[in-house]
């Protein structure tokens, strides 16, 4: 019976040691408790976030800025790769502790979950075939057939233009192969991810037209009980932009910081 008692107190010690920032694991030396923080992610957003080909590791901005942080604030990172639109539920449902994959803090969301202080500013920007001389601005998208990624601010954009026809996709990929399919007019994308991705791909079928259609602010997302994670997070950041480690993650991925 006193074995029985043991067995049954180790195991509710095991379950208990859950908290905010994760789940817990021995360091290496055996003596202290490292926290670990599950981060959800979108990889299909690059250069914020996406799996290299080779190593099949998630990498991007997001990904060197995350650990960064993690590590800043006494964390152990650990990725898990998510639907754009499942990620909010997930960090509600307590399966992910923070999210982080170009997620514009947006007045609607703010109501679901907290989020970091912001840690880039954006913009949406308007993608085309090359050979489109007829979209050159956001007016000339109306009543056209526009591609988006599912739950995004792009997508909200795309749903405020006068009879538009509007399709959303799971992923950033989908909708750059539909407008080169020619199953519609334009995309609406965020103009660091539009610029990699013609850029990269040496692909000189799209172009970027118009101006920047607004400005945005990135913020990591977390649930509304995880203010201590956010507190951390936040002093993080602000020491990495503080000893010039931000700026070295910027540069590696964007080029000199215009301030």
């Amino acid at each position: 019976m006193k074995k029985l008692i043991l067995i049954i107190s180790l195991l509710m010690l095991a379950l208990a040691v859950v908290g905010c920032g994760g789940g817990e694991k021995k360091a290496a030396d055996g003596k202290a408790a490292v926290k670990v923080l599950k981060i959800g992610t979108n990889p299909d957003f690059a250069p914020f976030e996406f799996q290299d080909e080779k190593t099949k590791d998630y990498a991007g901005f997001d990904m060197d800025l995350i650990k960064a942080l993690a590590k800043q604030a006494g964390y152990e990172a650990k990725v898990t790769s998510l639907a754009f639109d499942g990620l909010l539920p997930a960090l509600m449902a307590g399966n992910i502790d923070v999210a982080i994959s170009g997620m514009t803090i947006t007045k609607e969301r703010a109501e679901k979950v907290l989020f970091t202080d912001p840690y880039y500013k954006s913009g949406l920007s308007i993608i085309t075939k090359t050979s489109n001389t007829a979209i050159n601005n956001l007016k000339d998208l109306e009543g056209k057939k526009i591609a988006v990624q599912i739950g995004t601010s792009s997508a909200m954009a795309a749903k405020k233009i006068a009879n538009a026809n509007v399709r959303e996709f799971n992923n950033v990929s989908d909708v750059y192969m539909e407008l080169k399919n020619g199953g519609v007019d334009a995309a609406i994308n965020d103009l660091p991810v539009n610029q990699y991705y013609i850029k990269t791909a040496n692909n000189k079928e799209l172009k970027i037209v118009g101006s920047i259609l607004e400005a945005e602010d990135y913020g990591i997302a977390l649930d509304k009980k995880n203010t201590e994670v956010q507190k951390k997070l936040n002093a993080a950041l602000a020491e990495l932009k503080k000893n010039g480690e931000y700026d070295k993650i910027y540069e590696k991925w964007f080029g000199k910081q215009i301030k």
